[in-house]
């Protein structure tokens, strides 16, 4: 089986590709791509593959522009790590919707459900009970969880443990995970941002963009930004702009108002 992975974060991309060829060896990544614009571009000039995984946020806008650029004939799972999109998902080719981080148990499911549905397709009103089925589903999986309390990172020549009240925020450079400390010290790590944020207590971290996952306590100042968008201004100082989107502005205030 031919498989398009569409994914923006490159070490999720490089997880996936590694999950999905344990899960079954005779899988084909045949291509990934990290953005709307290079999907299409894929899509326009490529045969259909057989499925396609497809990640929600990309770098340059949200996925399901791709279905209004271009006609997409391959089945899709979704895998993202919100789950306000699960019905617009199903509006388009998606067969599934995996959140973040993905687990082998429901890939494998995933795909054994694109197995069957190729075999014997849907109807409308089966579709229908899968929506509402879904639903239920995605609401078992975001039940409160217990958050991570420390990481342990490397540090020279030995391994260090780093409370998360220690951390002001994570960050993504050339497709590293990273944090930063209150005291101004740099880590990486060997999770994705979006492992990253189910791993958070979202009371004191907060999503801001694809690149940035903040501490409460870190944000300095909060500037209006063009198209409504807002620029946070960060303590110890980042290198790059820190913008919550639009769509996240009203979110991000209630969440520094609590």
């Amino acid at each position: 089986m031919n498989v398009f992975v569409i994914e923006d974060e490159e070490l999720a991309a490089r997880k996936l590709t590694r999950l999905l060829q344990e899960v079954d060896p005779t899988i084909q990544v045949i291509a990934t791509a990290a953005s709307v614009q290079a999907s299409v571009n894929y899509l326009q000039n490529h045969p259909a593959p057989d499925l396609i995984l497809m990640d929600i946020e990309l770098a340059d806008g949200q996925s399901f522009e791709i279905f209004e650029q271009t006609p997409v004939a391959s089945p899709v799972i979704f895998t993202t790590s919100y789950d306000e999109y699960a019905l617009k998902a199903f509006k388009v080719n998606s067969i599934d919707y995996l959140l973040k981080p993905i687990k082998r148990t429901e890939l494998e499911a995933s795909l054994a459900k694109h197995k069957r549905l190729t075999r014997q397709p849907e109807t409308e009103t089966d579709g229908h009970v899968a929506i509402d089925a879904f639903v239920q589903q995605l609401r078992q999986q975001l039940k409160p969880t217990e958050h991570r309390k420390r990481f342990l990172v490397r540090h020279l020549s030995q391994w260090l443990p780093v409370e998360v009240g220690d951390i002001a925020y994570f960050f993504s450079e050339e497709g590293v995970s990273l944090f930063r400390t209150y005291t101004n010290q740099k880590f990486s790590l060997d999770y994705t941002l979006d492992e990253l944020d189910t791993m958070l207590d979202p009371t004191e971290f907060f999503r801001a963009n694809r690149q940035f996952i903040v501490a409460v306590n870190a944000v300095q100042q909060i500037h209006p930004y063009f198209n409504n968008k807002l620029k946070l201004v960060l303590k110890p100082a980042t290198t790059d702009e820190v913008l919550v989107s639009r769509e996240r502005a009203t979110e991000f205030k209630k969440w520094m108002g609590k």
